[in-house]
């Protein structure tokens, strides 16, 4: 045993001296990272977060004797649909709910797929109470709402809390940072949540910055604008008119938010209209890659407004089938 563990002891410090010789070097060979595409044509990845959404399009692609399903791959679990919408090439994945799953499988389609811009759609929660289940919402900015600081209340002084040196400082530059963008958030805490920002690293910057908010691209922005005025009415369980909508805020966290107070705190802090638990990773994850990006979001219910059970699986499949059709009356759009 003894012999054993002075021969590990002696490979140990025998590695760890070539680290201390060669030093650490930054490579560029081709062999690492990501794939380089000689197709500069590109696809459309056509992206939604689970099942009921992802029935939505298939349904469209079937019923449409211009669109089809090619080929199908699966990296990592993810089935990843290649094919053709009006000869548009696309592809098409389910993201898997949450934040984590949202940005590994965007950076996945992103290192594998020569893929050019992406369009989400997906289900949402309301945190604007003029939303109605079945509206269409596409947000021009995301933000993470619950990327925060948790602190201790202050015995000395009741009602305040315990800061970190760096968030008290952060929280003192907010007012100026206001004023130069108005999308800046107005920060106030939920009882012992501090809202903060997430801090990124893309290849044109020196250090990780705090990033406030992800936009939506300009160009995807108003192909949605037109594709959506120009869509015939969408009637929600044969009831009402749908409201279609593009501008204003979303949300994004990792939890299923289901409680009113909270969602009105979101909408006073971050002036939202929807929530839910990807569009701020997409986001983020296309805006490192400089790959064009846009969310689109139909309304299940209210955060948090209900009495009792969440009932917003009632509406899951009759608002993804409104959703698919703005997403592909854009893709329309887009092909003019």
């Amino acid at each position: 045993m003894a012999t054993h563990f002075a021969t590990v002891r002696v490979l140990f410090c025998t590695f760890f001296t070539l680290l201390i010789v060669s030093g650490c070097t930054t490579t560029t060979n081709n062999s690492y990272g990501p794939k380089l595409f000689a197709d500069q044509t590109g696809l459309t990845a056509v992206v939604v977060a689970y099942g009921p959404e992802m029935q939505g399009l298939l349904g469209r692609i079937e019923a449409d004797p211009e669109a089809r399903i090619d080929n199908i791959v699966r990296f990592k679990g993810i089935d990843y649909r290649l094919g053709h919408y009006h000869d548009e090439p696309i592809l098409i994945f389910a993201t898997g709910m949450s934040i984590a799953n949202a940005a590994m499988s965007i950076q996945m389609a992103l290192d594998y797929f020569p893929v050019k811009q992406v369009i989400y759609m997906g289900i949402a929660g309301a945190v604007n109470p003029q939303w109605q289940p079945g509206d269409v919402i596409v947000p021009e900015r995301w933000y993470y709402h619950d990327e925060s600081v948790y602190s201790n209340p202050n015995p000395a002084v009741p009602g305040e809390y315990i800061l970190p040196e760096y968030y008290a400082k952060f929280i003192a530059e907010q007012e100026q940072r206001r004023a130069a963008d108005p999308h800046i958030p107005n920060y106030k805490p939920f009882k012992f949540i501090h809202p903060d920002e997430v801090l990124i690293i893309k290849d044109d910057m020196q250090q990780p910055q705090d990033t406030p908010y992800f936009s939506a691209t300009p160009r995807l922005l108003n192909a949605a604008r037109k594709a959506l005025y120009s869509m015939p009415d969408q009637m929600i369980l044969g009831e009402r008119k749908a409201s279609l909508t593009v501008g204003g805020n979303g949300v994004t966290g990792s939890v299923f938010l289901d409680n009113r107070d909270y969602r009105k705190w979101t909408r006073e802090v971050f002036n939202a209209e929807v929530t839910e638990m990807e569009s701020a990773a997409v986001g983020q994850v296309c805006t490192i890659n400089n790959v064009d990006w846009m969310i689109i979001r139909a309304i299940s219910d209210l955060a948090g407004g209900q009495e009792g059970v969440n009932v917003e699986h009632i509406y899951d499949q009759e608002v993804s089938r409104v959703g698919a059709n703005a997403l592909f009356a854009v893709l329309d759009e887009l092909a003019k």
